[in-house]
């Protein structure tokens, strides 16, 4: 009788990879956050608990993200490398970030040839980096997808990220419900790029919002590019073409400090503003009240964190407590809170700068 041929450790894992992948059943969860208000850094819950902070197997967890060239993508590397820190076991290898994604997905070879235990990308580009992230899996690499999801399912382990249409949802709602009883009230939307998707989605999830309230019309929409220039200009703009509004959202808190500057500059009150990410400014200018700044809708940076207690499990083969299953889900969106003056010291930790 033959012998049976025996499978390389790495080809086993990948065997296993991909049928945990296949098997696993996606969720859907909400971020948890401190209720103690603490000085933030970089966006991080400072006293989140870890999600099992016992000492286990030693796990090297690879890290890839694109430049931090905007608040939101430094607070990501930021919640990555403080999370890390939490653990004894874990060994953190970050690359520098790169905007470019052939630069990116060097930096992941580099990563699949130290042979790391697991690997959480933020892709520059998803759709463009899914075969960086197959070829991880297939060298028996666990992959967290962050935020940024590749094409194929098979390129990552588990997918965790925020909810850009809930995003817009709960803007919509939110300013819905401050002007249900106001006749004829007029928003306007201060969006993204319009070629990301995510910025789409934002405003999908907008205008499904307001269809709820009818007595409410968005009168106008402008295109900002997610930076405080773009966002004073368009800003300007919009203000400068409206002269009667009763409420504005704000894709991205970045672009909303110039937006601010813009509102301010034209002496502007007569409406309230909701902005999009949950920078630190956002969450001051909301708790000092002086300005038409009243919420942010969060796109959470804690998902780097969860990201790594994901990268954790995954090495260690763990599952999530306060769950019944043994493997970790296959996807994780995260929620969109509404942060206003009366929440905002659960979320202040949250800001990032």
């Amino acid at each position: 009788m033959p012998e049976t041929p025996r499978l390389s450790a790495a080809a086993t894992r990948r065997n296993l990879l991909f049928g945990a992948a296949a098997l696993s059943s996606g969720a859907f969860l909400t971020a948890c956050t401190s209720n103690e208000p603490k000085e933030s850094t970089g966006g991080q819950a400072a006293d989140a608990p870890v999600a099992d902070d016992k000492p286990g197997k030693p796990v090297t967890i690879g890290f890839a993200g694109p430049q931090a060239d905007h608040g939101w993508l430094n607070a990501i590397n930021v919640n990555a490398k403080e999370r890390a820190k939490k653990y004894k076991d874990v060994t953190l290898e970050i690359t520098e970030g790169s905007n470019d994604t052939a630069a990116q997905i060097g930096q992941i070879d580099t990563l699949i040839n130290k042979k790391v235990d697991v690997l959480v990308i933020l892709p520059a580009d998803g759709k463009a980096m899914t075969q960086a992230g197959l070829k991880a899996m297939r060298a028996g690499i666990p992959v967290v997808n962050l935020d940024r999801i590749f094409a194929n399912p098979q390129a990552y382990r588990c997918w965790i990220g925020g909810d850009n249409f809930g995003m817009g949802l709960n803007a919509g709602h939110y300013i819905g419900e401050q002007l249900k009883d106001k006749k004829n009230a007029k928003v306007v939307e201060l969006a993204g790029l319009d070629n990301l998707e995510l910025t789409k989605q934002r405003t999908e999830g907008f205008d499904a919002a307001l269809k709820n309230y009818p007595n409410i019309k968005k009168v106008a929409r402008q295109a900002a590019e997610f930076t405080v220039e773009s966002g004073q200009a368009k800003m300007a703009q919009l203000l400068q073409a409206q002269k009667n509004f009763d409420a504005l959202w704000n894709h991205d808190d970045d672009q909303g400090v110039g937006a601010l500057r813009a509102i301010e500059q034209a002496g502007r009150d007569d409406f309230f503003m909701v902005g999009g990410a949950g920078a630190l400014s956002a969450m001051q200018a909301i708790e000092s009240g002086d300005s038409v700044l009243k919420a942010t809708v969060l796109y959470p940076p804690t998902m780097a964190a969860s990201a790594i207690d994901l990268a954790r499990a995954l090495g260690q083969n763990k599952g999530i407590g306060g769950m019944a299953e043994f493997e970790i889900p296959s996807s994780i969106t995260l929620y969109s809170a509404v942060v206003t003056k009366d929440n905002l010291k659960q979320y202040m930790s949250t800001g990032f700068k």
